[in-house]
């Protein structure tokens, strides 16, 4: 089957871009391969126009996140937000200009008229962001979902823009993007767990109070330790669960996407798949550093997610579900 929203072949896409917009998408991988190892990792996978598109979307993404996590007054922060909120809007109104000076921006406008990607999505992670500068702290599952949603949710969203799907028309199809935001939750819960030592020592607590009361860690980490008869691996085997439950679900856009695409989104999610393997089986690892996967294992869950190993494992669950 072939996908409703496919980019030109390799020969045209190239042809189709200008020196200009070249140069700015060339910058937006640069960025992407020194910033984002295992995102640069998945995205290799696709066709140039794509991996264009999504080096453009992680460029903005990563100039947001900076703003939030730099070392700007807090006033000063909101100010740069608002102003990256203004770039985003002259980039949704047709404002940039093949020759303006922000090589994201050029890049970006030129991926949103290439694809049907919803540029709502970059507000919601402004949004998310925002809340980070506020110091905003979540009482429960729920209360973190809504930031989930806004940070990593939203960029699932903006990805299946740029990816499409298969099979158009179908009530599956038509809860891909249901699908691509719980699968974003997945990603983003991982993160927490991995980051939770460093998010401590920026002042940063993202689990839920309510689940850290639960398990006796409500000192939180900064010292990288624990207080007497807290329960930190019962705190990480639940997160993990819920992880997993999302992931579960999630996973079913993977039947949805082109085979490259799929590709791409499988080597992405089994990396962290894989990360929260880990952290599962080592807890407090997290305490000690940052959890990561050697080469070699990124390298064999690319193989799996072009083999379509993982698309395929879905598809059959799926049909077992309904018999």
């Amino acid at each position: 089957m072939s996908p409703t929203v496919e980019g030109p072949t390799h020969a045209s896409a190239q042809a189709a871009v200008s020196a200009p917009v070249s140069a700015a998408y060339s910058y937006c991988e640069a960025v992407t391969g020194s910033q984002a190892r295992n995102f640069a990792y998945g995205i290799r996978l696709l066709p140039t126009d794509k991996r264009h598109a999504m080096s453009a979307l992680y460029a903005f993404s990563r100039r947001v996140d900076d703003i939030g996590d730099g070392t700007l007054p807090t006033e000063a922060k909101f100010a740069r937000l608002e102003e990256t909120r203004a770039v985003l809007g002259r980039i949704r109104a047709g404002e940039v200009d093949e020759d303006d000076t922000d090589p994201v921006a050029v890049a970006l406008a030129h991926a949103a008229r290439r694809f049907p990607i919803p540029l709502g999505g970059l507000d919601e992670l402004i949004d998310g962001v925002l809340m980070d500068v506020r110091g905003e702290t979540y009482e429960t599952w729920d209360d973190l979902k809504t930031y989930c949603r806004c940070v990593a949710g939203a960029i699932g969203r903006l990805s299946l823009g740029v990816f499409g799907t298969v099979a158009p028309g179908t009530s599956e199809a038509a809860r891909a993007s249901e699908y691509a935001d719980t699968l974003g939750l997945a990603l983003q819960l991982t993160n927490i767990l991995r980051d939770v030592r460093e998010d401590a020592g920026n002042g940063r607590t993202y689990l839920p109070a309510e689940d850290l009361a639960k398990f006796g860690c409500s000192e939180g980490f900064r010292a990288g330790r624990l207080s007497p008869g807290a329960d930190f691996a019962g705190l990480v085997h639940h997160e993990v669960r819920r992880a997993r439950s999302l992931f579960a679900e999630g996973y079913r856009l993977l039947p949805m996407l082109d085979r490259r695409s799929g590709a791409c989104v499988a080597a992405m999610a089994g990396i962290y798949r894989r990360l929260l393997d880990r952290i599962e089986r080592e807890p407090e690892a997290v305490l000690r550093g940052r959890v990561s996967l050697p080469p070699h294992e990124k390298a064999y869950v690319a193989v799996r997610g072009l083999s379509g190993l993982d698309a395929r494992t879905v598809s059959r669950q799926a049909v077992r579900r309904r018999m």
